[in-house]
Order: C-alpha cells, then structure tokens, then sequence
C-alpha cells in the first residue's frame, strides 16, 4: 500500500515538473510564467500560497509572483537580506522549513495573507532560487498539515527542482535583457552619431528627406561652389543658408542676405553694387553694396528667380568676373564671396519662356539642393509643433500644452504654405486658446477660418463648387461623389444660385442640402459661408 502511495506521488511531481518545464519555456514574460508555476503548485501539489521572491536592484527581495495573494499584499512582501524566514533563506541560501507557523517568531507574516490565529497547522517550505552559484530568489510555499509525519524532505526535494528551473529561466530573462540592454545602447549611440552627423543648428527634421538635405548641405558647404536652394516658399530656404555659410571656411565672415522680389530693378542694383555720393538725387554720400559688405563671407540672394532680364545680365557679369561698379561709378571693385540663391520658380520653364537667361542658369545652378515641402515629411509636423509650443511659452510665461488629437488635425494638413505656415497657425491658435491645453476645437480650421483655405478659394472658376475646403482639412473626409441626376440637368446662373436652390428645395435643412448637392456637411458649410448665403429659420 505505502509502495503504491509512494509510486502515485512521483507520478504526480513528474507530471508537475513537466507542466512547468512547458509554462517555463512559453513566455519570456517571467511575472506571467511563475504566476502559472505558483498555479500549477497549488493545484498538483495542494501547496498553498506559493510565492516566489527575488532580489531586486535595491538589494531587497519582492514578490514577483505568487498563488493565494491579492496584488496588495504583494506589494507588501518585501524583505530585507535576513529578515524574517524568506531573508533567512536568501542569506543562508539554505532551505528552511517551519512546520508551524503560528509558533515560529521569525515569520513575519509581511503579506498579511496569513491568519496565525487559525486553528489548522500551516507549515512553511523555502528554498533558494539559484544562478549558478548566485542565490537571486527565494520559492516558498504553505501546506496545511494532514498527516503525523509529513514527509518535508520530499517537499524540499520537489521545490528544489522547480527553483532550479525557475533559476534557469531567471538566467535566460537577465540574459535577453542584458542584450536587449546592448541593443538599445547601440541604437542610441548610432542615433547620435547620425543626429551628429546629420545635424543642421535651428534646423528640425529627423524624416528621410531632410536628413538627406542635411547630408547635402554638410558636403556642400566646405566647399566655394555656388548652391541654389530650391523649393516652395516657407520651405526655410534662408535658414539652410545661414547653415551653409557657418559650416563653411567663411563662418567668421559676413552673411548677408537680399530679398531680390522685394526691390525694384533700381534698387536692387543700389543695393547690391552701391552707389557713389550725387549718382542721383538723394545719394548725398558714398555707400557700399551688399556686395562689397559680404567680402570674405557668403551672399545670399533669395528669390532670384524674379529678378528682370535686364539685371540678369549685369548680375551675369558680376558672377563671372567677380568685379563690378557702383552705380555712378567707374571703378572696377573686385570682391570675393560665396554665393548662395535661392527661388520657389520653376527656373526651368522659365529659361524655355525666355524669361530667365540660360547662361545665368548655368551659373547660379552648380549645386542644387531641393528643400521637401512639409507634406512630404509630415514625421517632423510633431518635432516642429512641440519646438514653436516651447518657443512661445517661453517668449509668453506660458505652459500651453497639445492634445494627441489636436497633432492628428496638424498632422493631416496640406500646409500649403509649409513650416512658415504651421508656425504662424501654432502662433495663433496659442495666443487665442482660452485653456491651458490647445484643443481641437481651437485650431483656425475647427472654426472656418483657416487662412490657407480663403487663400486657395480665390480666382477658382464658379463651377464645380467641388471642394470648396480641401479634403485634408477634416479628417476622414469622403471624396466628393457625382452630383444628383436633378442638379446635373438644372442650369444655374451662378454657384449661389445652385446653393439657394438646394436649400429651398430641402426646407432649409442644411444636411439634406448637402446630401442633394452629393457634399459633406462641412463642405456645405463653407459654401454657404462663402457666399454669405444666410439660413432661413422656421
């Protein structure tokens, strides 16, 4: 009879341990496997309230699992090394056993999930977790005694066994970790050789595009090459400028910029060669030029692309010789600068219309480098928000704040006047935000009056009035469909026509207006706002 016993307890800690060899190897989740180990104790073995404690990086041991206990009262199992019988353990790196608990006066009872004065005996086994020769933790477990004679060794024996693979499954976790650890160090420390290798001063952008401007703009600048920026306008032509002069051999020299749009033909020829005192009315003294005054350094010429043909070729001889005259001078100034351009024009079409002359072209277009609009590299619409949010706080003593909702809108926007543009709206909507946190409801477009769409809305033929926002103003904006068959065979005078139409034909009632016209509520909105078309109350 004892033989049979003996024979269906090792049948049932070998059907134990391999269940737990299987949840050990399942997860490399180690609080979700020792929970299910501590379960599978508890259901084979009627051990009760198992618990596996390990050392953490304070020097202490903590429940990192456990059957039988509520999440507080595994909050509260901590021990210092010694302290109490699960200290005992880990400083002994002995097993212990009590086999009752309610006499031993070195069982703390941290949980408190025990009650000591019950009348069931409750016995305790402890073994340590061990990483070779490392003791990290502690298993332990209750058993209400049943029998005379319990067989502790055997309890020992069994717990021992699982502690051991627990360790093993401890060494493999630190081991992923501590790998884990090495990877992410390494990611970082490439991360900041890239952002250091790719970097530009008062430039954002970790998207491809702009690291591949930035790459550019880093082997451009040691050089005396000549560099035409081109892109659309608030694309920071001026600032990748600026970058291009302070990373080059001319940092220490000056860097002047001309506007050439913003001046006429005249005064851009003042401006850039001088002039001498009494070359005309007004000139009462000498006074030199912006090519004089960029001597040495770098001179940036933004929005070349419209400067007439007249002074194209007086700017053609500059760039080829080096020399020029101020006006109402004769003699030669011989200067040495760098030049940078910059324009937002198809200088292409242009030199095939005859509008921009080909030889200039050539000259100015040694080294292009195109600046991607912020459409096209809206991973950086977060990184730019965030830098103008901190720029205004400052500027303001403010601590405004963006909802994860309001940077989706942001982030959905076409933005067809580029980084200028997101910061004149991030600018406005935080001077108007009445709360401490900028909301949707506060951004320009949530209100109809985003300035971009008014902008876009001018000079557009009467018809189609479709769209009359652009789709990437509100989110998840359907495509416009085609129209009723009704609408199609109507002839209307007018755009404002067609809305009335619609209107009266629904009662007034501005959502059937739109679903007759196939547009979005929105879409209708700004129509009838547009057209200060006034909605008829009933």
């Amino acid at each position: 009879m004892d033989v049979a016993k003996v024979s269906n307890e090792n049948n049932v800690e070998l059907i134990t341990i391999y269940e737990i060899s299987k949840i050990l190897s399942s997860s490399l989740d180690l609080h979700k496997t020792v929970r299910e180990v501590l379960n599978v104790l508890s259901s084979h073995l009627k051990m009760k309230r198992g618990m596996v404690s390990l050392v953490q990086d304070t020097g202490e041991l903590q429940v990192v699992g456990a059957s039988g206990l509520s999440e507080e009262e595994m909050r509260r199992g901590r021990f210092r090394i010694g302290e109490g019988v699960t200290g005992k353990i880990m400083k002994s790196e002995m097993p212990v056993v009590v086999p009752d608990i309610a006499k031993e006066p070195l069982f703390l009872n941290r949980t408190g999930s025990r009650n000591l004065n019950d009348e069931k005996v409750v016995s305790f086994i402890g073994v340590p977790i061990k990483v070779g020769r490392e003791t990290v933790g502690v298993i332990s477990a209750d058993r209400e005694l049943e029998e005379q004679r319990p067989n502790f060794q055997a309890d020992i024996r069994f717990l021992t066994m699982v502690a051991n693979l627990i360790g093993q499954t401890v060494r493999l976790h630190q081991s992923v970790a501590s790998e884990r650890q090495q990877l992410m160090m390494e990611k970082s420390r490439l991360q900041k050789e890239l952002h250091g290798k790719y970097r530009l001063d008062n430039v954002i952008g970790r998207s491809k595009v702009m690291q591949e401007v930035f790459a550019e703009v880093h082997q451009a600048a040691p050089g005396k090459s000549t560099v035409l920026l081109r892109g659309e306008s608030g694309t920071g032509k001026e600032v990748i400028a600026r970058s291009i002069h302070y990373l080059s051999s001319r940092k220490d020299k000056p860097f002047i910029k001309v506007n050439c749009a913003a001046l006429s033909e005249t005064l851009l020829e003042s401006e850039l060669f001088g002039h001498e005192k009494g070359s005309f009315t007004g000139a009462t003294q000498e006074r030199k030029g912006r090519f004089e005054l960029a001597s040495g350094g770098t001179l940036f010429l933004d929005e070349i692309g419209d400067i007439s043909p007249s002074f194209q070729t007086k700017l053609l001889r500059v760039l080829q010789e080096r020399e020029f005259e101020r006006v109402g001078g004769n003699r030669p100034i011989k200067v040495d600068i760098r030049l940078v351009t910059a324009t937002n024009r198809n200088l292409e079409e242009a030199v095939s219309k005859g509008e921009f002359r080909a030889d200039l072209y050539y000259r100015i277009n040694v080294v292009s480098i195109f600046l991607p609009p912020l459409r096209e590299r809206k991973e950086d619409i977060p990184l730019l928000v965030d830098y103008f949010l901190e720029k205004f706080n400052l500027e303001n003593q403010k601590k405004l704040t963006i909802t994860p909702e309001a940077m989706k809108i942001m982030l959905d926007c076409y933005w067809p006047g580029n980084v200028r543009e997101l910061e004149n709206c991030v600018e406005r909507t935080m001077t108007m935000a009445r709360g401490a946190t900028i909301r949707e409801i506060d951004l320009p477009c949530q209100q109809n009056k985003c300035f971009s769409i008014s902008l876009r809305s001018y000079g557009k033929p009467a018809k189609p009035i479709i769209p009359i926002i652009p789709e990437h103003v509100v989110e998840h904006m359907p495509e416009p469909q085609e129209e009723s068959e009704e609408v199609q065979n109507r002839e209307f005078g007018s755009e404002r026509d067609r809305l009335i139409w619609a209107m009266e034909q629904c009662g007034w009632v501005q959502a059937k207006a739109a679903r007759l016209l196939k547009l979005t509520s929105r879409q209708m909105g700004y129509a009838l706002q547009k057209h200060k078309i006034e909605i008829k109350r009933f």
